[in-house]
């Protein structure tokens, strides 16, 4: 009997933990808004400047992802961490609006480099038959900085000299990260120079139109797109909808639900393996309408705080499968290709929802009407699910 191909390489560990560093320096903005403020920035112009660097990640990926392959992505990954350590440092100084815009565009960019480079790499190191568990991983490794920076950051807060310095922090992590990536460099290029070539070289136009021709392909990604916008409509406005209703505080909703999505994800990746994955992946959705459906009608704290659960739990389920049931419908060669596309999806749901639910807000609906809204998403998204079995 063969042996399973191994999934806890030191590749796919060193990337996993450049993955966290990458995400530490885009969660400590939490307190972006707040920190414009402080600095006499004018209020027009910070919701602006708030959603600039992911609206820069958005209009940049859409270049960066059919120009990454492995091979370059080698290359990349340090200069990446270099550069995005450096614009974490910069905010100390850039204090005026047009210093910010240029900063937070340049921020967008090396985020996009960083990201686009670890996934064009990390879909090397995980096998397929063990995609389920791999992305799980993947994906608790961009939590982790979610469920930490931000209480690390306000309780370094009071010994600081204010919010630009805890920015400036959060480079440390980058270039610690430097080291094991220059460690891992030479056999990560032997592998993405290796006997597989078509996972080394730059997606052609002809595997391009191919790919898109891949019907399971363009609705796993038009799924992603969905289930991004539900999700960026919980995270920009659950707190709203918590003050509007009276009923609990967001802190704990977010805290719930992002320790119900990591321990999904810690005891549920081995067993995503063992199972129907589409099904898993519908059921997921299913529960998740439920639940965005009873969050626009909650009238308890309790019922909130165990909506968070829920929340947490479907969302531990839905995003790993999504990734994995993406990466066996792609061609080896579009592996890293495909999964940089989700999250280019994540960006322009991340990039619209905010000005979409502002506008439906401003013509007089309440809160609960963009949570009616994301069920519909994720419904759409379920119909989409249902059409991949004929795929």
């Amino acid at each position: 009997m063969s042996e399973s191909p191994k999934l806890f390489s030191l590749e796919f560990i060193v990337l996993c933990l450049v993955l966290i560093a990458a995400f530490a320096n885009v969660s400590v903005f939490y307190s972006f808004y707040h920190y414009l403020g402080t600095i006499g920035v004018p209020a027009p112009w910070r919701g602006f400047l708030v959603g600039l660097e992911p609206m820069a990640a958005f209009i940049l990926r859409l270049f960066v992802i059919p120009w990454m392959s492995a091979r370059n992505a080698v290359n990349i990954l340090p200069a990446s961490l270099l550069l995005i350590s450096a614009v974490s440092c910069a905010y100390l100084w850039a204090l005026t609006v047009p210093a910010i815009v240029v900063l937070r565009i340049i921020h967008g960019g090396a985020f996009v480099l960083l990201t686009s480079a670890v996934i064009a790499l990390i879909v090397r190191f995980i096998p397929q038959e063990k995609s389920g568990r791999g992305f799980s991983i993947v994906s608790i490794s961009m939590m982790i900085p979610y469920a930490v920076i931000p209480t690390l950051a306000e309780a370094l807060l009071p010994y600081v000299a204010g919010d630009a310095v805890v920015y400036a922090g959060v480079s440390v992590f980058s270039l610690l990260s430097i080291f094991p990536v220059v460690a891992v460099k030479r056999r990560a290029k032997n592998i993405a120079a290796g006997t597989d070539e078509t996972s080394a070289h730059l997606p052609r136009l002809n595997e391009l139109r191919e790919n898109f021709r891949r019907r399971s392909v363009v609705l796993l990604l038009g799924i992603a797109f969905l289930v991004y916008l539900a999700h960026a409509a919980v995270f920009y406005f659950t707190k709203d909808l918590c003050l509007h209703s009276a009923v609990g505080e967001m802190g704990p909703f977010f805290t719930i639900s992002m320790v119900m999505m990591i321990a999904v994800r810690v005891f549920g990746g081995v067993l995503f393996d063992q199972t129907n994955k589409l099904m898993v992946f519908q059921i997921g959705l299913v529960f998740l309408i439920l639940c965005l459906v009873r969050l626009a009608g909650m009238e308890t704290r309790l019922t909130l705080y165990f909506l968070a659960g829920v929340y947490g739990i479907c969302m531990g389920i839905i995003l790993p499968l999504l990734n994995a049931l993406l990466f066996s419908a792609s061609a080896p060669s579009l592996r890293g290709l495909n999964t940089n596309l989700t999250l280019f999806t994540m960006d322009a749901a991340y990039f619209i929802m905010p000005y979409a639910g502002g506008i439906i807000i401003a013509f007089g609906a309440g809160f609960d009407v963009i949570f009616f809204l994301s069920a519909g998403f994720i419904l759409l998204s379920l119909l989409l699910a249902v059409l991949l079995k004929r795929s």
